[in-house]
């Protein structure tokens, strides 16, 4: 027999001198009766064979899958794969397993991840997505698939875990303020996504509640973003935007980042000019993600609550997978203010 062909139950078959359909009810554990000595006999043909079931197959029959898919913009963020982390947990505990995509930040990637999933024969799929085609979404759902979203507003009737990042960019602004800081600047990504829009909208009502001047040339933010495999967006974009400023001596004593990724790059490229954090500039960042209190200074964050809601998505697209007469609900999660070294009065 040809060591590179996959054995199948004919194979099974043929070695044992019985049925096909005696082999599937063998490997299948049906209740059809079966004598013992012919099943010992079918089991150890196929273990003689090293015969793999035939998994797609066998949930193509029973129509039952028990893989669930998870779409992420972007693996090198730290925060995604802390979040994909949540979700594994509670997948693994109820005997399901995680197929994991990323759509390098990219719409069209993003839909072929999507549908690739599908055509798998995948049940539900939890995505932070980005989107604008609600309705390709909308078309998946009609025909069975059960969909979780996390991290972005997706305007479709689906189980939601969100975040108030309204909340979460008010926080660290008023932080700095209460700190004495008149100068804020703010540094982000472009503002495409539901999540970088609330951020930094918290941000311009608390500088304007409390008297305090926005300054468009404090204001850094990207107009495209795109993958690299030599160095991670959010950093390279932190150190870029920040450059900016100080070669056009608009530096302000304190800055916002869209995120804790950001905020490293913008230490770095701090650090490289001899401006001091916190001594110079206090940075702060949005996210949390756990390299954010071993860096130097350990850096003063947004908790986003990122394993809970990787966990909680898993929970709401597994209930709803066994349950099909729950109700979509959304869950809100608040956002906490970590205080750490980055930040300082002035």
């Amino acid at each position: 027999m040809d060591k590179n062909k996959n054995t199948t139950i004919y194979d099974i078959a043929k070695l044992s001198n019985t049925s096909i359909a005696t082999v599937s009810r063998v490997l299948s554990n049906t209740n059809y009766p079966v004598s013992q000595a012919l099943r010992k006999k079918v089991l150890d043909a196929a273990e003689k064979l090293n015969y793999t079931p035939n998994l797609l197959g066998r949930q193509l029959k029973t129509n039952q899958s028990k893989d669930i898919g998870v779409i992420i913009p972007s693996i090198s963020n730290p925060y995604y794969p802390l979040l994909v982390q949540g979700v594994e947990d509670v997948a693994r505990k109820n005997g399901y397993n995680v197929l994991l995509s990323n759509s390098y930040r990219d719409p069209k990637n993003e839909e072929k991840s999507i549908n690739s999933l599908f055509q798998k024969q995948v049940k539900g799929i939890i995505l932070a997505s980005i989107t604008k085609n609600n309705s390709y979404l909308k078309s998946l759902q009609q025909r069975g698939l059960k969909i979780v979203t996390f991290d972005q507003d997706v305007d479709i009737e689906c189980n939601k875990i969100n975040f108030d990042y309204y909340k979460g960019g008010y926080l660290a602004t008023k932080h700095l303020i209460d700190l004495g800081h008149k100068d804020i600047g703010f540094i982000s990504a472009p503002l495409t996504r539901y999540s970088r829009q609330k951020v930094y909208k918290g941000f311009l009502t608390c500088l304007k509640e409390y008297s305090i001047p926005i300054k468009e040339d404090f204001i850094n933010i990207s107009e495209t973003e795109e993958e690299s495999h030599d160095e991670i967006y959010e950093y390279k974009n932190g150190k870029a935007l920040v450059k900016r400023m100080i070669e056009e001596k608009n530096l302000p004593t304190g800055i916002i980042c869209i995120n804790d990724m950001t905020a490293f790059g913008v230490i770095q490229e701090l650090f490289k000019n001899k401006i001091k954090v916190p001594k110079d500039v206090s940075v702060v960042g949005f996210d949390n993600i756990p390299v954010s209190e071993m860096i130097s200074p350990p850096l003063t964050t947004i908790d986003q609550c990122t394993y809970e809601m990787g966990s909680m998505a898993a929970e709401l697209l597994i209930n709803d997978l066994e349950d099909e007469k729950r109700k979509e609900i959304t869950i809100s999660l608040k956002p906490t203010l970590i205080v750490r070294e980055s930040t300082r009065h002035i």
